[in-house]
């Protein structure tokens, strides 16, 4: 087999220059020839490191300003979330100066009641649909069953935390 490269340049002292000829490729690429072609003038060479000045100053001033940007975004959103919580404390506030609602209050939070009232505590007047169900029936064996007792207690806890009660006066 005959090697098919490129002769080597007279120019490069019978060596090829380094990159200009690659294994196995049928031409040579002339890097000098394509570099020396691009002409720079004073005024171009000022204006590109003009160029590349700016965007080194710029591009942090700009990171710095979409940056602060979005926390006054951020900041916005907060103040408006906490101004509609000032809203909704003094709309309490006033209700409190009404005295049927603190007196509604006292009746249904803390059972207060007039003296010569007769006060009537229903228990268990939950709607039928919304108790519970029967799972399974009881059997009369025992069985062992593998449980953990700490998440039984946090469901015990949760259920009795979220039960419906509900209190009439008359």
């Amino acid at each position: 087999m005959t090697d098919r490269r490129t002769p080597p340049s007279s120019s490069a002292g019978g060596r090829t220059p380094r990159g200009s000829a690659r294994r196995g490729s049928v031409a040579a690429i002339d890097v000098r020839g394509w570099v020396g072609g691009i002409r720079l003038s004073g005024f171009m060479v000022i204006m590109l490191s003009l160029v590349v000045l700016g965007a080194w100053v710029l591009v942090p001033t700009l990171g710095t300003y979409l940056d602060q940007r979005q926390r006054i975004t951020v900041l916005e959103q907060s103040v408006h979330v906490t101004q509609d919580k000032i809203d909704a404390l003094k709309a309490e506030r006033k209700r409190w100066e009404d005295p049927a609602y603190v007196t509604t209050q006292a009746r249904e939070r803390l059972y207060y009641f007039k003296p010569g009232e007769v006060v009537y505590l229903i228990d268990n007047d939950i709607d039928p649909a919304a108790q519970p169900k029967d799972e399974a029936p009881i059997s009369d064996t025992a069985q062992e069953r593998r449980a953990d007792w700490g998440d039984q207690l946090l469901r015990s806890l949760t259920g009795a935390g979220l039960a419906k009660t509900a209190t009439s006066t008359r």
